[in-house]
Formats: C-alpha cells, structure tokens, sequence
C-alpha cells in the first residue's frame, strides 16, 4: 500500500473509527459493525505559526435574539405536523426513515401535493427512475408544476441543483444512494452517508432551505450508517408498523423544534396516507364479544392516551417445553407475568403454551400494560369472559404488587369518552384523580394482583 495511502476500521452503528480492527466495537459494544475503509492522506508542508486565525464570531447576549422571523410550513397533515411541533422549519434538517415499504415515499409526495400548490420544492431521487416517480404521483393525485425532479446519485450535483434552482424545500430519497465521487467507499458506508448528509446540511442551511432526508434501517429497525447521521439532523422520525397491516404510527426520536412526546397515527389505503384522528375508536373496531381472553389497556403515547385491545391465549402444550410468544409485546415482560401470576397468584403456566397479541400493530412497551396482559392471559386460562366495558392499566412488580403510572386522569378520561363503565387501576393512582363532568365511570382500585382478579370476578 503507497505512503499516502491508509486503512481505517469504521464502527457502522456509532462511527467509531480505528486503526486496527476489533471483533467487538469499543464504543458501542457491537459486535461485527467494524468494516474497513481506505483513506488517502494528503500530506502538506509545517503550518505557519504566523498565520492569522480566523476571526470568531461576535457574542451576542441572549436577550438581544429575536424569534419572531421564525416561519414553518404547514405539511396539509395535522398528524405529521402534530410529531414535527407545529410544521417544517425553514432550514431544518428531517431525517425519516422506516422500514421498506412502510410509506415513506408516499408520504412525501403527499406532501409535495399540498406545498406544491405554494412552494417550489426539489424532489431528488437516487433509487427511482422519473417515469417511476411520475406513475406514483399520478396514483396519488400529485400534478404540480412547482414539483421539480431530479435523479441523481451525486451529492455535488444535487447540491448544486439546490443552489441553481433555489428551491422553498427539499427533499432526497435516500441518502443511502448518495455518493461523493472524491471517496473511492461505495455508496451507503458509513463514510459516504456521514459526507453526504454534511455537504446537504451546509447547502440548505446556507440557503435556510429546509430539507427532508429518507434513511434505510438496518434489520434490527435503526438508521443505516453511523448514529453521527441523527446527530448532524435537526429532526429523526421513524415510521412503525407492520407493511401488512393498514395503520402507520409516526413517531419523533429527536426534534430540537418540538416535543418528541407526540406520534401520527396513519393508515395505509389505494390513494396514499391518511391521518387517523381517533386511534382508539380505529384499535377497538372489531372487537369480540363475550368471549375469553382479551382486555382493553390504555397507553400513553407521547400526550396522547390510546385505548388498544390485548388478546392472550393459553393452550396445553403439546411439547416437552412450553412456547411462548408475544406481538406487540415485550417478550421478556411476558415471560416475567407468567412467574408472577404461577408465583404469586397460584395459577399454572408452566406447561400451557402461552400467547400475547396487541391488536392494530400497535407496540405496547409501556409499563402500564401488565396488568391487562395478565388479566387477558388468566381471561383464557380460566375462561372467564373480560366484560366489554372494563378497562385496566398499572405496572406490576415482581411481588405482585400493582404500581401507579403516570396520567392517570387522561387514561381514565379518554375511557369515559368512549363509554367504557368500569376501569381497574392502581389504588394509588385513585387518590387525586380528577374526572370528566358528566362521568359516571366506576373507578377500581386495586394493590395487587389478587385484588385485580377479584375485582374482575365482581364486575362480571
């Protein structure tokens, strides 16, 4: 290898780079994420110690900064405005990404349907041909003149289309397939995204151009390339859900313009997204009548309480060992209510096959969720039938104890919105709780898990 020449090992999660190559990242503790590029060195003569530095920028006092030129664009979704804090910042940099299939073209151009109307917008393609961005946008009724697109892989000829045209906002699917010829790395290294994304992020903020990056995940549902890549953006939003089911979730990991307490909730159809305004009512459509082994919970997702239906199952095993499985659920906390419920409560799962499934797609990791997993599991291990109108949500702890949760008095709200008669809940939650006027939902407060069988027993 020539003098100039030189081998680095980059870490693909964190960006962690190396001169030697290590099985187990040291940064992350990844294992496998070391891959190696080459680097040409530019060797250059002593530097000068007399040269002049370059003049820092003046201090301001705080107090002398003014926001009232800030200026956001209107996305025509409520929803995705709702996860962005209000709209697009002029200058800002987005960062989307979910799996493939998932919506994020769409939702572009979805967008480039209503701003278009208003802004000229730079729509740059490094995966799809412009015949194919064409019969998409067709499909999804998009047919603006101020929509200018472009394909091309070469971030230096993107950029200078951006600073050519001047365009309102930008947008570039992805930035995996962006290259910077001057790397000899493929496109999608680690090298390639991290340069790329800078070279976008000093054009549109030079510009204050806004600008919307879609990102690949990695199998284990992350952005693809280095996690400097969330760090450079100003805004990372995931897209979740099943690509076989209809509802999308929009979910804000970072946002310095907003809160990342808010989601969007989408659902898929013929003519592209639409927002849902009533995740609940959409969750519990459909739901079984007098049968065994389902219970409503209700979630916190960012300030928004959700109601979804938990489904369990518990069968005799036909293996040596008993199965269990969870969607929608964590597999670990499953595992540990099922030692709580044999432990503590007396009921045998050791040799039942054992199921959880949240209905909608929709992932429940919240802690507030244990108490109706357990009650739809002891639902369909003893065949007791959950009635329609009970609701429950509380933490439960390794003694069986039932803990309190946060937001009590809008979990409870939202239940008495929808009709809901009778909702088990932490006794601790119950003092202070505020309720709606008008309600005359009955409120059980329960201390453990003993408590919370009995009382679905009562309300039977």
């Amino acid at each position: 290898m020539p003098a100039n020449i030189k081998s680095m090992y980059v870490c693909s999660e964190c960006g962690m780079e190396s001169a030697k190559w290590f099985g187990k990242c040291p940064g992350c503790g990844q294992w496998n994420t070391m891959t190696e590029e080459v680097r040409e060195i530019v060797r250059t003569g002593k530097a000068s110690v007399s040269r002049p530095a370059r003049p820092a920028a003046p201090a301001v006092p705080i107090t002398q900064i003014s926001t009232e030129d800030e200026q956001r664009y209107f996305t025509g979704s409520r929803e995705l405005d709702r996860v962005l804090g209000g709209g697009i910042v002029k200058g800002s940099l987005v960062l989307l990404g979910g799996d493939p299939g998932i919506g994020k073209s769409t939702i572009l151009l979805q967008i480039c349907a209503h701003l278009g109307k208003i802004l000229k917008i730079l729509y740059v393609s490094g995966e799809e041909s412009k015949r194919q961005i064409k019969l998409r946008a067709s499909r999804l009724g998009v047919n603006c003149d101020n929509l200018l697109v472009m394909t091309e892989t070469d971030i230096l000829a993107a950029a200078d289309s951006i600073q050519t045209e001047k365009p309102d906002l930008v947008m570039v699917d992805s930035i995996q397939t962006m290259n910077l010829k001057e790397l000899s790395s493929s496109p999608g290294s680690v090298t390639q995204v991290r340069e790329c994304t800078n070279i976008l992020m000093r054009t549109c903020k030079t510009l204050d151009v806004p600008c919307i990056i879609v990102g690949h995940v990695n199998k284990d549902g992350a952005i693809a390339g280095p996690k400097v890549l969330e760090h450079i953006v100003d805004a990372v939003l995931y897209f979740e859900g099943d690509r076989q089911m209809s509802y999308r979730i929009l979910r804000a990991v970072k946002n310095r313009y907003g809160s990342t307490n808010e989601i969007g909730v989408f659902q898929m159809g013929d003519s592209g997204l639409t927002e849902v305004e009533n995740p609940s009512l959409m969750l519990l459509a459909g739901r079984p009548k007098n049968v065994s082994g389902t219970c409503v919970a209700c979630a916190m997702e960012g300030s928004r309480p959700i109601l979804a239906e938990i489904q369990g199952l518990v069968t005799n095993s036909g293996y040596g060992n008993a199965r269990r499985m969870a969607t929608g659920f964590d597999y670990n906390r499953m595992s540990m209510l099922l030692a709580v419920l044999e432990k503590r409560c007396g009921y045998y799962f050791s040799s039942m096959d054992a199921y959880i499934n949240v209905i909608g797609g929709l992932r429940l990791d919240e802690p507030a969720a244990d108490l109706p997993a357990s009650l739809a599991l002891l639902s369909s291990l003893k065949d007791i039938v959950v009635p329609e109108d009970v609701l429950a949500f509380g933490e439960v702890g390794l003694t069986g104890e039932i803990r309190a949760v946060s937001q009590a008095s809008m979990r409870v709200g939202e239940a008495a919105r929808l009709g809901f008669g009778t909702c088990i809940m932490p006794y601790h939650n119950t003092k202070g709780l505020v309720l709606p006027d008008g309600s005359d939902i009955r409120i059980v407060g329960v201390r453990t898990i003993r408590d919370a069988v009995a009382a679905l027993t009562n309300s039977r």
